[in-house]
């Protein structure tokens, strides 16, 4: 095993022949959830074995606990065990930056674990798994991914005000007399297929498409961010990764990555004189826009 540091970031690689190899196709969006909510079922089962004989744990058994579970129980044994090694990882890595999971003050300081509803993610929060200790006033969250590092799958559509729902600030008449021809079309495309139409089958969409709504996008962001910078970035960094700290476990094929969002300096916190194994840096909000526009060679993905 290796262990790096990064500024922001720890990484974890598991060496590859101590993990199990298997042939296993997850195209469906019914498979990809399985394997995602499998994943939060495994981090909060080994969270209860690792530390329930180290201090007092319960498990709220909602009904996100039973989807979890019961998506868990769906994989074969290979692919449980798979998860379980890979959770297992986790959670012994994560006890080195929190020593307030193993730790109480005295019995009445339980640990509580919890799989947050996906209502929660709704919100903004993108957090699948907790631990909280109330008398501690303490918690840390952790977010579960499954082969991809995105914080957070965002939408345009000729319904959604963005800037609105993202910084209270609402979007101009022009960006969406640019798009709503657009998304419209689509809806037509939609509706005269009875909903079969598939994308190689309309016609040059990435310059019909893609192309005029990213670029109507970055118009809008651009024309924002000259008339309130600071609030811009500020908002949309909160937006995209929420108001609370958390870490992210990335479960790839061979590997297991950690990821500290430390920006408001609540994780990675000493119990009484005992130290975190590991320092996380406390992370800044940035404060500019250093470049936004289109990735090279590319027609469907802008960088900001």
């Amino acid at each position: 095993m290796l262990f790096s540091q990064w500024k922001e970031e720890y990484v974890w690689f598991v060496d590859k022949k101590k993990i199990i190899k298997l042939k296993y196709m997850a195209s469906t969006k019914s498979k990809q959830m399985t394997s995602w909510k499998a994943f939060e079922y495994a981090l909060l089962f080994s969270f209860e074995q690792k530390l329930k004989d180290k201090t007092n744990v319960t498990v709220i058994r909602n009904s996100s606990f039973s989807i979890a579970k019961d998506c868990f129980e769906q994989l074969s044994t290979i692919k449980q065990s798979e998860n379980l090694l890979y959770a297992s990882f986790a959670v012994n890595f994560l006890e080195d930056l929190e020593p307030r999971l193993s730790r109480d003050i005295w019995k009445e300081d339980i640990l509580q674990l919890e799989i947050m509803q996906d209502s929660n993610g709704e919100d903004g929060d993108v957090r699948d798994v907790l631990a909280i200790r109330s008398l501690q006033k303490w918690e840390i969250g952790v977010s579960a991914k499954n082969n991809h590092s995105a914080v957070k799958h965002s939408r345009l559509s000729n319904t959604i005000n963005f800037w609105d729902k993202w910084m209270g600030v609402k979007n101009s008449n022009s960006y969406f007399e640019t798009i709503t021809p657009i998304f419209d079309n689509l809806e037509k495309i939609k509706k005269e297929s009875h909903g079969k139409e598939t994308w190689k089958n309309v016609w040059n969409h990435h310059n019909t498409v893609y192309i005029p709504i990213l670029k109507a996008f970055e118009t809008e962001l651009k024309k924002l961010y000259q008339e309130n910078w600071k609030s811009i970035i500020q908002n949309l960094i909160t937006y995209l990764v929420w108001t609370k700290d958390f870490y992210k476990v990335i479960k790839k094929k061979g590997a297991l990555e950690i990821i500290a969002y430390n920006l408001y300096w609540s994780l990675n916190l000493p119990f009484k004189n005992i130290q975190p194994t590991y320092k996380t840096e406390k992370i800044t909000l940035p404060t500019e826009i250093i470049n936004f526009g289109f990735k090279k060679d590319s027609k469907t993905t802008l960088i900001l």
